[in-house]
């Protein structure tokens, strides 16, 4: 079915990707989320589903900028299927930061192994990717990974000394 679109802008995103699977089922949720995370259209009514106020906004001539990204990986929080982890793999090298962070979440949250990708972004320019990079790797590394974590310990931004910490503890609980 297309030309769909949500019942409410405003609702959750939560409650807007479910009615996305009730359109297109979740595999073709994840189809269109992954196309939006490599840059390429997904539809403007799939845009509202994922973005909701803030995509008619951009559907309305605001600046695209990274969002259509940001969104599909958002999307992956909600709705999975395997067939995506590529698609996270690659949005931790984005070059936007909130694409990277937002990859790195979705990483922790599907247990996905991205750790070589991980590890680089510890050092990322951006507190909240080294932060999202930290507590992913809580979630889904090894003992090992703890050495890298630890110079995050030092770091200038108190989120990110916490994220460290709370990676670290979660590794230590696991080994």
């Amino acid at each position: 079915m297309s030309d769909a679109t949500p019942s409410d802008l405003s609702a959750p995103t939560e409650a807007r990707l479910a009615e996305a699977v009730s359109h297109w089922g979740e595999t073709g949720v994840v189809d269109r989320a992954v196309a939006l995370i490599g840059g390429l259209s997904a539809g403007d009514d799939f845009l509202l589903f994922v973005g909701g106020t803030h995509a008619q906004g951009v559907l309305e001539g605001a600046p695209v900028l990274y969002w259509p990204e940001v969104w599909g990986m958002r999307t992956l929080l909600y709705v999975w299927d395997d067939s995506a982890a590529d698609a996270v793999r690659s949005g931790l090298q984005n070059q936007a930061w909130r694409v990277r962070e937002m990859a790195a979440r979705v990483t922790a949250a599907r247990s996905l192994l991205h750790t070589a990708e991980l590890l680089e972004l510890l050092t990322d320019d951006v507190a909240r990717v080294r932060a999202a990079a930290a507590r992913a790797l809580g979630a889904v590394g090894s003992a090992g990974e703890g050495e890298s974590i630890r110079p995050l310990l030092r770091d200038k931004e108190i989120d990110v000394r916490r994220a460290a910490q709370q990676a670290l503890d979660a590794l230590s609980s696991r080994s």
